[in-house]
């Protein structure tokens, strides 16, 4: 029986194409360990492998090999949830008569913090390009602007920002549509500065740069005209970043600037799209986090 990656990436609707993606190439490479550590042990009858050929002695030694080839905890954590997640579809669906990750030892993943831009970044991001970027034609600037200004002024995901059509945005009421993980909907504001770089782009840039036979409604394209995927969007934050970051990192100081301003944590969670408050929580401890470092720099007896 192979392993039906194909089938099992179908069956995670619920998640991106990115995640799915991830669970995928997680599984192919325990794939490729145990055919190898097969075909090492018997060369002489070297034979392919599938899911049925698993068991709990198993994970436990590939576990004990990612460990021996020094992958951090967060990253074996991460890679230990995929193989779960795929057993347990096996098993539902018959293609093992048991989920053999049920009692290995996972390595506790250790929750970071997650990481808020300082203002000197935010302006070298928004208002203050490199050098390297200052010299970009008139459409490539404006759509960097629009897609800088959603990420942070609304709080999106780069596949939510990938997937805005022209009919998600409602000029008038100066909202947008969110076609967020699970095909899950939300409405979200539009901020003056996102919406006015939004407009200018969509009434002069777009038109220039995108090519009418394969962007159809995509808000967003790239430099060959096409609809704009993640990876482009990923590039565009590195390229324009004063220092090392990425596109999550402007979520994540969304959320905390909106909880430091006042925000309900309900209200965050809304228009995060998160389906669980815990998800948003940890935003509250980032802004205690810089609560009191304001306060240690700043009060004569901190």
């Amino acid at each position: 029986m192979g392993w039906d990656l194909d089938d099992f990436a179908t069956s995670v609707a619920s998640v991106s194409e990115d995640t799915a993606a991830m669970y995928c190439r997680e599984v192919a490479a325990l794939a490729e360990w145990l055919g190898q550590s097969r075909n090492d042990a018997f060369p002489a009858s070297p034979r392919d492998t599938g899911p049925d050929d698993v068991d709990l002695r198993t994970i436990r030694r590939y576990l004990a090999h990612l460990s021996a080839q020094g992958y951090a905890r967060t990253t074996m954590a991460r890679k230990a949830s995929s193989l779960r997640r795929y057993f347990r579809w096996a098993e539902r669906t018959g293609r093992v008569a048991a989920d053999p990750t049920v009692g290995a030892m996972v390595p506790i993943r250790q929750r970071r913090l997650p990481r808020v831009l300082r203002s000197e970044e935010l302006g070298a991001l928004l208002d203050q390009p490199r050098a390297a970027v200052a010299d970009d034609d008139r459409a490539r600037a404006q759509r960097d602007a629009a897609v800088l200004e959603l990420l942070y002024g609304s709080g999106l995901r780069v596949g939510e920002v990938c997937a805005i059509r022209a009919g998600d945005i409602d000029w008038e009421r100066r909202r947008l549509t969110v076609n967020g993980k699970g095909s899950k909907q939300r409405m979200v504001p539009l901020s003056e500065p996102a919406a006015a770089a939004l407009t200018e782009w969509m009434t002069d840039g777009r038109g220039e740069m995108a090519d009418p036979s394969v962007a159809e409604d995509a808000v967003f394209v790239n430099l060959h005209g096409r609809p704009m995927n993640t990876q482009a969007v990923r590039r565009l934050v590195d390229r324009r970043a004063s220092a090392h970051t990425n596109p999550h990192a402007l979520r994540h100081t969304f959320a905390t600037h909106l909880l430091d301003g006042g925000a309900d944590l309900r209200q965050v969670q809304e228009l995060l799209g998160h389906a669980d408050l815990g998800s948003t929580q940890i935003y509250t401890h980032v802004s205690r986090e810089r609560l009191r470092k304001v306060v240690e720099d700043s009060h004569p007896r901190a």
